[in-house]
């Protein structure tokens, strides 16, 4: 019998995949330049002999070990045959243990990997007593000792010392797979399960890279403080690992699939149609939805000759009044998108959401958080405004630079988060005051509001005719919700089109859209340069935001150009942003910085004269000012009590200004 599955393997690899250039001819080219495995597509396996094939899966390490003995009789050294393309593949849930022992092909995403380490394979060991050396094959997780000494002279029953330096060892490493998320659909839990990695095939993924393993599940017996179980835990020993495209590229759309897309992108209300797609069961915020609408193709990612990257990937932040459905908006967006994560900030740390360094028996293992999973898709975080600052910190980098760079515990890496992240906020106090600004209501940092490429405030204010509107609108979709809720474009539908959109269309600006996008930053930011000092409307942010959203926009028409409506468009909607929360609410004029640093130029001018007045004051008499008497001098030039004490901490906290006693200021000179 091994004699057939020798003959029969080798007429294989003389036949496949060519006779001009056959699998033989492939090892002895591996062998030749010193490497360790011959890939074979099992799709070739299948069309040379389906029976020989399918009792390959059915006990692939007697057919293997055949297989690579006739690789050694031909080349002269030990190679390893890896399978790819199995027929079937499964998801980490459907492993169950009918399949134990047979060769699976398993798709999922790394979240978990350890360290290469060396893993004996044969075991050498001398007999202190009498010198013999003794051969022991190791298998299985414990190491294997002799019983007694071969040696007929000696027979005893140790003890042994291992030789390390004559042993055979290879590499080892631990990985932690689990479902991939865009596949996983109605709050299902993802499943986990480890695979070993041995010899030359270590060290080819890292944590939050989606990955293809044709591998062998096996078992280990779980063990009770005092006496074994009799449940197992299932592992896979990986034959075969590949690193796939991260994002939509793999995806597979069917030629009707395809045919009804193409034709729903020549829809002339086709950006209409997927803005009322977004959410149906929620009323209105047209400019909201088509804003998530835009995050959801997103632009096209660039980089530069030398190396720079620019994001394609565009951020919108929701910030509004409890009840207006932010939540129900972002959990939406999550189900509807080819990769979407759903966090919310209250239960969210910092390694949850990056990365974290997870301390194990054998070492330590580096774990990918929610940003690093769903690269190439969308996170979504609710409740930003609720995580802890030292948290906060921690997304900065994913969301300009995309990456997610961690140093500990000896592990110093930098993994990819290209996401595009949706996220919603509370007002600081609960709810919005509308005798407040909009960004002195926003419980975030500057720096972290910054990278957002649009920030909406989302306010439930008393309004007869809307709120006539909402509660019609809640009271019919209670009523009947197939017909109330359902949206112009399929669910299913969108998602593919978004897929296949991301895929194909790759725009670029043309002359028209690069024209009127260029005219509209350089007139915003004339609008204050005849006044010294004056207010910044807007920074080369917003202008690389709008041509992310513009082209964007382009996808959603599969087109591979920007034109001058997208321009216009997207204009039409940063302006409508920058109206809401980037206004000087004193001039009316725009004034990028008072969502930027939360401070517009009358207010820093404001602030600034504080300061003034307390150093006034000391030069004048030669003493701290109090309080109350910076009040009234403050008052006198129209500044608020309340501009003052926010004033005084300020200065305080950057030394300009000490208190001598309480209630009472002095310049620091």
């Amino acid at each position: 019998m091994i004699e057939d599955l020798s003959e029969a393997f080798s007429s294989f690899l003389h036949m496949y995949p060519s006779e001009e250039k056959s699998y033989w001819d492939e090892a002895r080219a591996i062998s030749a330049r010193g490497g360790k495995s011959l890939v074979v597509d099992f799709e070739h396996l299948i069309e040379f002999d389906f029976e020989l094939a399918t009792e390959t899966i059915s006990r692939p390490y007697k057919y293997i070990e055949v297989l690579e003995k006739s690789i050694f009789e031909v080349t002269g050294q030990e190679m390893h045959v890896r399978f790819k393309n199995l027929p079937e593949i499964k998801m980490v849930k459907e492993i169950r243990s009918d399949q134990i022992g047979k060769l699976l092909g398993v798709e999922g995403i790394v979240t978990r990997v350890s360290e290469v380490k060396p893993r004996i394979n044969l075991a050498i060991f001398q007999c202190r007593r009498c010198g013999e050396e003794i051969e022991v094959l190791q298998s299985g997780e414990v190491m294997k000792v002799p019983g007694v000494c071969p040696n007929p002279s000696c027979g005893r029953s140790g003890p042994f010392d291992l030789l390390e330096e004559k042993s055979e060892f290879e590499d080892w490493q631990r990985i932690r797979i689990q479902d991939r998320p865009e596949r996983l659909r109605g709050g299902e839990i993802p499943r986990f399960i480890e695979a070993i990695l041995r010899d030359d095939i270590v060290d080819k993924v890292k944590p939050g890279d989606s990955v293809y393993i044709s591998g062998i599940l096996r078992t280990i017996q779980e063990r009770g403080r005092k006496s074994t179980k009799t449940t197992f835990r299932k592992y896979l020993e990986v034959n075969y690992i590949e690193s796939k495209s991260r994002g939509v590229e793999d995806f597979e759309i069917t030629p009707e699939e395809e045919k009804m897309i193409l034709e729903l992108s020549r829809d002339p209300l086709i950006v209409r149609k997927i803005r009322d797609s977004i959410a149906p069961g929620i009323y209105g915020y047209e400019e909201i939805k088509e804003s998530i609408a835009l995050q959801l193709f997103g632009g096209v990612a660039r980089e530069l000759p030398d190396g720079t990257r620019i994001r394609g990937d565009c951020n919108v932040l929701l910030v509004g009044d409890p009840g207006v459905a932010k939540s129900q908006i972002l959990q939406y967006v999550s189900r509807i998108a080819p990769k979407g994560i759903y966090t919310s900030g209250r239960g969210t740390s910092a390694a949850g959401l990056t990365a974290a360094v997870i301390r194990e028996e054998d070492g330590f293992s580096l774990e990918a958080g929610a940003l690093v999973l769903a690269d190439g898709g969308i996170a979504c975080v609710d409740e930003i405004d609720k995580m802890r600052d030292e948290d906060r910190v921690a997304i900065h980098e994913a969301m300009e630079q995309q990456t997610i760079s961690i140093a500990k515990a000896g592990i110093v890496a930098t993994l990819n988060a290209r996401t595009a992240i949706l996220a919603a906020a509370n007002p600081k106090f609960g709810r919005f005051d509308p005798k407040e600004t909009v960004s002195d209501q926003i419980d975030l940092p500057p720096t972290l509001i910054s990278r957002f490429d649009l920030i909406w405030p989302m306010e439930d204010r008393p309004d007869p005719k809307r709120d006539e509107e909402l509660a019609r609108h809640v009271t019919e979709v209670h009523m009947d919700p197939e017909v109330r809720v359902r949206p112009p474009i399929d669910p299913e539908l969108l998602r593919k089109y978004i897929i296949y959109a991301r895929r194909n269309a790759h725009p670029r600006l043309s002359k028209e859209a690069s024209e009127r996008i260029l005219k509209f930053y350089v007139e915003m930011r004339n609008k204050e340069r005849d006044e010294e000092g004056g207010s910044v409307p807007i920074t080369v942010r917003q202008l690389e935001a709008l041509i992310r959203l513009a082209e964007a926009r382009a996808r959603m028409r599969l087109s591979n150009e920007v034109t001058a409506e997208d321009a216009e468009e997207v204009i039409r909607l940063m302006k409508e942003c920058l109206r809401r929360v980037g206004v000087d609410p004193e001039t009316k004029r725009f004034d990028i910085d008072a969502i930027m640093t939360g401070r517009p130029k009358t207010k820093r001018e404001r602030l600034s004269r504080v300061l003034e007045i307390i150093k006034g004051y000391y030069s004048e008499k030669g003493k701290e000012i109090s309080e109350k008497e910076l009040m009234e001098l403050a008052k006198e030039e129209g500044i608020p009590s309340s501009l003052v004490r926010e004033a005084i901490n300020v200065f305080l906290k950057s030394g300009d200004i000490y208190e001598p006693k309480p209630g009472h200021y002095m310049p620091l000179h």
